[in-house]
């Protein structure tokens, strides 16, 4: 029978590993980001665009508790009860203001420990209603005043170094995005965040865009056979983390749309100069509700402040933005990841139904 420290935390249920933290607090968080500032921006940018002010404020609201969403979500995936569950909405609203650029990832690391300590105070006094969101919250924002500015800080310097990076280098760093913000996009975590935390823009951006598409489009596209209309869909314009368990099967799937990153990142930051202009967010959602085209076109006419801090200026789009927005983030994909899956199919590396979505 285990004592002390160690039974009190497995009695908590709070386990201290990568997987809980880096995969299902992360994971949460990502759709409570998609919840709010996601499906925000979506439904704000719908209404500036067909002139609809009622769908603006709406997107606006929901753009604007994107930190509480962040928190509270995190709190799910860490099983914490609901005294706990509902103070981390202020933890949340805190770090994400106080971070800036890297409120998200304020948030995650935040709202971990907030939880936590919250978690670990439960139902331990006969004042509970006082006890527990008091020390979830005091902990909370008072770390948010403490860690969540320089966090910022060194989120959006990282960000600088890397737009700066694909300034200086285009073809490598093209490629070096791409492949990872789209790798990430697919894995269990939010490549939307990631691009706010580190507030990519302009060509970095845009290779994040492409690296994206790529696995979206990708795998919807290689997939139809087995997955058929429903598949391309929901993997197109939905995500393709979807293939998440058939990776796990046959990671070989995941090559064809890894590979073909790697071309059309590079062939973004150089040969069409793609640039992400609109919010960070956007530069890690690929196709996903159209928001990764939705932020390079309004970024075209209206730069995100993130951008123009950075020196974007609004442009009069031509005809070989829009050639280049079409192909990186469509045709290519669509064009080149069924060939090398086709090539992978005749060595026997992929077989039919390594795809199928259960």
């Amino acid at each position: 029978m285990k004592t002390g420290f160690k039974a009190f935390l497995e009695r908590k249920n709070i386990v201290f590993s990568a997987k809980r933290y880096g995969i299902d607090a992360l994971g949460a968080m990502a759709q409570g980001l998609f919840c709010s500032l996601l499906i925000g921006t979506i439904i704000k940018t719908l209404g500036q665009q067909i002139g609809v002010q009622y769908l603006t404020d709406i997107g606006t609201y929901a753009m604007a508790v994107s930190g509480p969403a962040m928190a509270i979500a995190i709190g799910y995936a860490l099983q914490a009860p609901p005294m706990v569950l509902f103070s981390l909405a202020a933890v949340g609203w805190a770090a994400n203001a106080e971070g800036g650029a890297g409120g998200p990832l304020a948030v995650l690391i935040i709202a971990i420990i907030a939880a936590e300590f919250g978690k670990a105070v439960s139902k331990e006094t006969k004042v509970d209603l006082l006890v527990t969101p008091g020390v979830t919250i005091i902990i909370g924002v008072a770390l948010a005043k403490l860690i969540a500015p320089p966090i910022g800080t060194a989120a959006n310097a990282f960000g600088i170094m890397i737009d700066n990076a694909t300034k200086l280098q285009p073809f490598w760093m093209g490629i070096a995005v791409s492949v990872l913000v789209g790798i990430a996009l697919t894995l269990p975590i939010s490549s939307a965040a990631i691009c706010a935390v580190l507030g990519l823009t302009g060509l970095a951006g845009g290779a994040a865009v492409a690296g994206c598409c790529a696995q979206m489009i990708g795998f919807a596209v290689m997939s139809f056979k087995e997955n058929r209309w429903g598949g391309l869909v929901s993997q197109g314009i939905g995500t393709s983390m979807l293939q998440m368990p058939n990776i796990i099967k046959n990671p070989k799937i995941w090559i064809p749309p890894i590979v073909a990153s790697a071309i059309t990142g590079p062939i973004a930051t150089c040969v069409f100069g793609l640039q992400m202009n609109g919010a960070p967010i956007n530069s890690g959602m690929g196709t996903c509700g159209l928001c990764g085209q939705i932020g390079v076109v309004t970024g075209w006419v209206t730069p995100s402040e993130a951008a123009v801090a950075r020196g974007a200026a609004a442009i009069a789009p031509t005809a070989s933005d829009w050639i280049g927005l079409i192909l990186i983030c469509f045709v290519l994909p669509a064009v080149l990841c069924p060939i090398f899956a086709a090539l992978l199919k005749k060595i026997g590396w992929i077989k039919d139904g390594d795809m199928t979505l259960s």
